[in-house]
């Protein structure tokens, strides 16, 4: 799984709405924060772009997905559309009449042609349904299939001047019993739903994450950089198949099964405590303080999930947690070396340059006067660590702010089955559970981090070689 997270999108309704159809407080503070570290953000819904445009403008959003992807915008234009061909709209409209079910029509302003539409696709609807006892499912249908039918048929002509619009979706009022009549009857229709109630009727090969991988290819960002989160059945696809698929806690069974984390419900700040799980945000602390150094708060935010130890007052670390702490660093410059050597004979060579650099550095500080302050001593040492390191980086001309998420991203993966961090009872290092290699592991991530950026420097090269040329 690739956690180098460019793109984060939202379901509405059950995800990013709470059930006072609000955007919470800390829901805002998230997207805002998701903003400013230059990640996109945007919604995937069934809903339609007219209902999503004040959801853009207050939150500042990059995108929405609506009508499960037939229809794209930006703030400030149409991306992609694909309308429904009129004569199938029209075959769907008189096969709901025959059988006196009701339909609504889903154009650039809004999802016109019933009102009954809104109990289905309602969240009240929604929740009473997963309210019902599984054995009493059928009851419940066979209720309102008898209800349907005491509806008076709605009126044609209504429907076709609501035609002269592009439709890019259909909504028909219809149980989950019925979906495979419907799709027997309409082959080259994609059949989803966000409500037992009603079915969204849309162009085969378009969904959710459809739609959000079109905003990749123009944007440049891949599936597996993208962040979803939602609650219903048209929100599965979506959750299996970006990078982290988050299901929210008041998700339907099938939506938590498919994804790969599940987090708090939507009037919990479900989505606040999922972002900040891996890394994505900081949830503040009454306790700690801010840094203006991102990647200072996230690497506490790291401390603070594994072990709940961090420190708002500077203090100085004892002989053996130093010791600790140094034997990690030692070990990811053996790291480094290793990666370097082209031969196990090269590597037990620069492995015994190393010794002795570290035989001559001992003599170099023992010849110092210890310092007066040993707090001031280590924090000198440990950023002249990071000065050195960001001087490596820049020698190799490549630029780590993306990487380190992606590392981060890693770290915060650590928690094993049992929702706790486990260590090695020695180094108290954090020791990571049997699956983190398959689903965590930051190399895949590193290395399409590296190869975008090696393209990025190739096509600047070409650009001003071309240029040379012209003049």
């Amino acid at each position: 799984m690739d956690l180098a997270i460019k793109a984060v999108f939202f379901d509405i309704d059950g995800t990013l709405l709470n059930d006072r159809k609000k955007v919470s407080e800390t829901t805002q503070k998230a997207i805002s924060e998701l903003k400013n570290q230059g990640i996109f953000v945007g919604l995937a819904t069934g809903r339609g772009p007219a209902f999503v445009a004040p959801f853009m403008e207050n939150l500042g959003l990059d995108f929405a997905v609506t009508y499960n992807g037939q229809y794209i915008i930006s703030r400030d234009r149409v991306i992609y559309q694909n309308q429904l061909p009129k004569s199938t709209v029209y075959r769907l409209i008189k096969y709901a009449q025959e059988r006196r079910r009701e339909v609504s029509l889903g154009t650039s302003m809004g999802l016109l042609g019933s009102n009954i539409i809104n109990m289905g696709t309602s969240r009240f609807g929604q929740a009473a349904s997963r309210l019902v006892p599984k054995r009493l499912t059928k009851f419940v249908e066979r209720s309102f299939k008898n209800i349907i039918r005491r509806i008076k048929p709605q009126n044609l002509e209504t429907l076709k001047t609501i035609m002269r619009e592009p439709v890019y979706q259909v909504v028909m009022v219809a149980t989950e019993g019925e979906t495979s009549k419907i799709q027997d009857k309409f082959p080259h229709i994609k059949i989803t739903r966000s409500s037992p109630y009603s079915a969204d009727l849309i162009s085969q090969g378009q969904s959710k994450i459809k739609g959000i991988e079109r905003l990749g290819q123009a944007f440049d960002f891949d599936l597996s950089e993208v962040m979803t989160f939602g609650d219903s059945e048209n929100d599965i696809e979506m959750l299996l198949r970006s990078g982290i698929g988050v299901a929210m806690g008041n998700a339907t069974e099938a939506a938590k099964q498919t994804a790969h984390y599940i987090t708090d419900t939507n009037n919990q700040n479900g989505i606040a405590k999922a972002l900040s799980h891996y890394g994505l945000i900081h949830l503040e602390s009454e306790n700690d303080f801010l840094s203006d150094d991102e990647n200072f708060n996230k690497v506490r935010d790291f401390h603070r999930l594994m072990d709940g130890e961090t420190n708002n007052t500077p203090r100085v670390f004892g002989l053996e947690e130093a010791g600790h702490r140094a034997d990690f660093k030692l070990e990811e410059i053996v790291e480094f070396i290793y990666a370097t050597a082209h031969s196990p004979e090269e590597f037990e060579g620069a492995l015994a340059n190393l010794h002795a650099a570290l035989d001559k550095a001992a003599k170099k500080v023992q010849a110092k006067e210890h310092p007066e302050s040993p707090l001031v001593g280590q924090v000198d040492a440990l950023v002249d660590l990071l000065y050195l390191t960001y001087g490596s980086f820049v020698l190799m001309g490549v630029d780590p702010n993306g990487i380190f998420n992606s590392v981060h991203a890693a770290n915060m993966g650590k928690i094993f089955p049992d929702g706790q961090a486990h260590f090695d009872p020695v180094t108290h290092k954090v020791l990571k559970p049997d699956d983190w290699e398959e689903r965590f592991a930051p190399e895949p991530a590193i290395k399409r981090e590296v190869d975008r950026q090696l393209r990025k420097a190739l096509r600047r090269q070409s650009d001003e070689a071309n240029s040379l040329r012209e003049d």
